[in-house]
């Protein structure tokens, strides 16, 4: 191979990366959620309003403490198809790391954020799409930031996982993360991007059911 032709093989190869991500986004989209603990702090008693907007209150002049994380996706079978009417729950520490359970009581003293809503859900339509605006998740003891999530589907099944942010250097010192398979781990990591308008940040994240139709 002449150095012309090594040249032109090198820049070729580099260039794959690149030409291969489109693939590896789609191919991501397919990997099932990991099921995962629920935790001690699914709430108990939960807010009067119950909608995909953690942020903003119904009643309420301020907005949640933290950062705005605006996040979507659709909710699908282990093949990639929407499952239509899915019902999909969230719940999250606030700014301060403290959850809307009653029980809640050790989160370092600091109080409850009575502006955010702790808890949210949404019903998907025909093609699957759902979305929230919540905060960005943060560490809080013994914990790196996550978001809980459950899927339930029309037929009555139902995924409890946890959602993680891509990258986060905390995530290796988590328990519960550290459980999960490699692939696992791809499929519940929402990779967090800074839009030029609105939220600060946005993510797409398909939720992934374990079973077929």
């Amino acid at each position: 191979m002449n150095a012309l032709s090594r040249r032109r093989f090198l820049i070729a190869g580099a260039a794959t990366p690149i030409l291969l991500a489109p693939a590896i986004v789609r191919a991501r989209t397919v990997l099932p959620l990991a099921r995962s603990t629920e935790g001690p702090f699914y709430p108990d008693v939960f807010p009067d309003d119950l909608d995909n907007d953690l942020v903003k209150v119904e009643g309420h002049v301020k907005r949640a403490g933290g950062e705005v994380l605006s996040f979507s996706g659709r909710v699908t079978d282990n093949a990639g198809k929407p499952i239509p009417g899915a019902m999909v729950e969230i719940w999250q520490a606030d700014v301060n790391g403290r959850y809307i359970h009653t029980g809640e009581r050790w989160s370092s003293g600091k109080p409850r954020d009575p502006d955010f809503q702790g808890y949210g859900k949404a019903t998907v339509g025909q093609d699957g799409a759902y979305s929230f605006r919540t905060i960005r998740p943060v560490a809080y003891v013994g914990r790196c930031p996550h978001i809980h999530v459950k899927v339930h589907d029309p037929n009555g099944r139902g995924l409890t996982s946890q959602l993680y942010i891509a990258g986060d250097p905390r995530n290796g010192s988590d328990w519960i993360f550290n459980e999960m398979s490699d692939t696992e781990k791809v499929a519940s990591s929402m990779a967090l991007t800074r839009p030029s308008t609105g939220a600060d940040w946005t993510a797409k994240i398909d939720l992934v059911v374990p079973w077929q139709g």
